[in-house]
């Protein structure tokens, strides 16, 4: 895996650990009321739900994606997924009201149980479906561009993690800033401009599947 795979994993990482749901506030809530070890413990099943979801996407898909891992119309089954998922982001009026509930009426019990913790996270992260569907718009896309070769695919979602848990240990380190500022319209915003660049990055994933790759870097220079 080159620098490029390297920085776009972090990166993805990064934008993954901003997606505005009940997972994000009952973070922050958590380092707030119960501090930084409860909210890591809680953040660990988080993270393991997304392992799980990883692992999902990629032995459910890995017989297609091997078949047709040299057909420009992969992109356009990544771009769609993303679009899609960019769409359901963008106009998901009640996945804001549970986000925004969720902020304001998750409690964390007086006494730190980070095995508790640790299992809520798993399964407040594992039964969001639309995460699911967030990873396996990733892993249609990354899969083949790797050659389907396991220990560089391996190391790509290895470093997307990384760049989802430094993100978060930044969250929980600036927890008591981010609750503050995370106002109803804030959130409103946020979720609106997260479905806008899934979207644009899937219309720019359909568009390479399609368009010879000189042409599209004659279009970017």
């Amino acid at each position: 895996m080159d620098i490029y795979d390297f920085k776009n994993a972090f990166f993805i990482g990064f934008f993954m650990a901003f997606m505005i749901g009940p997972v994000f506030f009952m973070l922050i809530q958590t380092s707030i009321l119960k501090g930084a070890r409860a909210a890591i413990a809680f953040d660990i099943g988080v993270i393991l739900g997304d392992i799980t979801f990883i692992l999902i996407a990629y032995y459910g898909s890995r017989s297609l994606l091997e078949k047709i891992k040299d057909d420009p119309r992969l992109f356009f089954i990544g771009g769609l997924v993303l679009i899609i998922y960019g769409l359901i982001t963008y106009f998901d009026k009640q996945s804001k009201k549970e986000a925004l509930e969720a902020a304001k009426t998750i409690e964390v019990p007086l006494k730190s149980n980070y095995i508790k913790l640790f299992f809520k996270g798993y399964f407040l992260n594992f039964i969001n479906v639309g995460v699911l569907a967030g990873w396996l718009g990733i892993v249609v896309v990354v899969g083949p561009t790797l050659n389907m070769n396991p220990t560089s695919i391996f190391w790509y979602f290895a470093t997307v993690i990384l760049g989802y848990a430094l993100t978060d240990l930044g969250k929980i380190l600036l927890a008591k800033q981010l609750k503050s500022k995370m106002t109803p319209l804030v959130v409103y915003r946020f979720k609106r401009i997260m479905g806008i660049l899934l979207i644009i990055f899937g219309v720019f994933l359909i568009l390479k599947g399609f368009i010879p790759n000189e042409k599209i870097n004659e279009f970017i220079h």
